[in-house]
């Protein structure tokens, strides 16, 4: 009877240990958020990503069409115009903290070789040599202090959030499993793995950054030549790094294989659908029941969507929307 008892106590204990965020430092309201992410069981957030310049757009434009408010609101660091965007992306995500929604933050960075603002397609998209990528990853050269010059200035902004007690589901270098971003691709342990392992070091230990949900995103795999997206394994950085492992799905691939192999590699931990094009249809979520959320891209909401899909997921009994989220303290 007594190590029936022990067993099952550790079993209790190993469940609640591995809902804790990976920080160990982790903010009350960060250990909050991820708890009741944790709770979801079949349920789903809704989410709607907007450009940080127009930060409320497509958000807002999700309850004009569905007559509710999605429970995450999401933008960009993207830096492509002479301003850093950092104050308005941090005004924003207070004010839509203030409202209800949970924040979801991404970082579309441009090379450390270049400086900002980025182009998209000849920094952002474009290729960072071998040579480069070794001095990147290797402390103290050059490269790697501009490396670290360019996480410093998006820490500042995620500072203020922390000031606020102001949880972030924080995507950074998300679709690394693809081709296109200077960052993709990078395979072995001294590629993306790496460079993660070292985002992660400069901003917790280094910045002592603890209000950040650690959301590990790369994109649903595919084998379209010279668009691939490999593997999620092969630059997935460990569980000690990850609080949530997701995947971006456009173009309705949602592939049972792909989302089984999510689930395989996150091994308990949770999975969401980082970026989506085409909502996905109320058979695929009942078919697929572990998505946390799912964020609509920008523009995609109305290109790719009609309004009656929108409604239908929105108003489908297990979408959460903004009303409808309840952290407990």
């Amino acid at each position: 009877m007594k190590k029936l008892i022990l067993i099952l106590v550790l079993l209790v204990t190993g469940n609640c240990l591995s809902q804790n965020p990976v920080n160990k430092n982790a903010t009350k309201e960060a250990k909050q958020l991820l708890g009741y992410i944790y709770s979801l069981g079949d349920r789903v957030l809704s989410g709607q990503h907007s450009y940080n310049e127009e930060p409320e757009s497509y958000y807002n434009l999700a309850e004009e069409i569905s007559g509710n408010y999605p429970a995450v609101w999401g933008t960009d660091f993207y830096w492509n115009r002479e301003e850093n965007p950092g104050d308005r992306i941090v005004e924003a995500a207070k004010k839509k903290h203030e409202e209800g929604a949970i924040i979801t933050l991404m970082w579309h960075v441009g090379r450390p070789t270049d400086n900002p603002p980025f182009d998209w397609s000849t920094s952002v998209q474009a290729e960072l040599s071998d040579r480069d990528w070794e001095q990147l990853v290797t402390p103290g050269t050059p490269l790697n202090k501009r490396w670290q010059d360019q996480v410093d200035v998006v820490a500042e902004s995620l500072k203020e959030l922390q000031e606020e007690n102001i949880p972030v589901l924080w995507r950074p270098y998300h679709e690394m499993n693809g081709v296109w971003f200077w960052w993709g691709d990078k395979k072995g342990e001294k590629g993306f793995k790496e460079l993660w392992k070292m985002l992660y070091d400069r901003m917790v230990n280094h910045h002592q950054l603890n209000n950040l949900i650690w959301v590990w995103n790369a994109n649903g795999p595919r084998d379209i030549p010279q668009d691939e997206a490999f593997p999620y394994n092969e630059f997935y950085p460990g569980h000690e790094y990850v609080d949530i492992l997701a995947t971006d799905v456009y173009h309705f691939d949602y592939e049972q294989k792909d989302y089984q192999e999510l689930l395989d590699l996150a091994e308990g931990k949770p999975i969401a659908l980082g970026e989506v094009g085409q909502l996905p249809k109320i058979a695929i979520l009942e078919q697929q029941p572990k998505w946390s959320w799912f964020m609509v891209w920008s523009n995609w909401l109305e290109t790719a969507n009609s309004p009656e899909r929108v409604k239908e997921i929105f108003n489908y009994p297990k979408t959460i929307t903004r009303d409808e989220v309840e952290i407990e303290d």
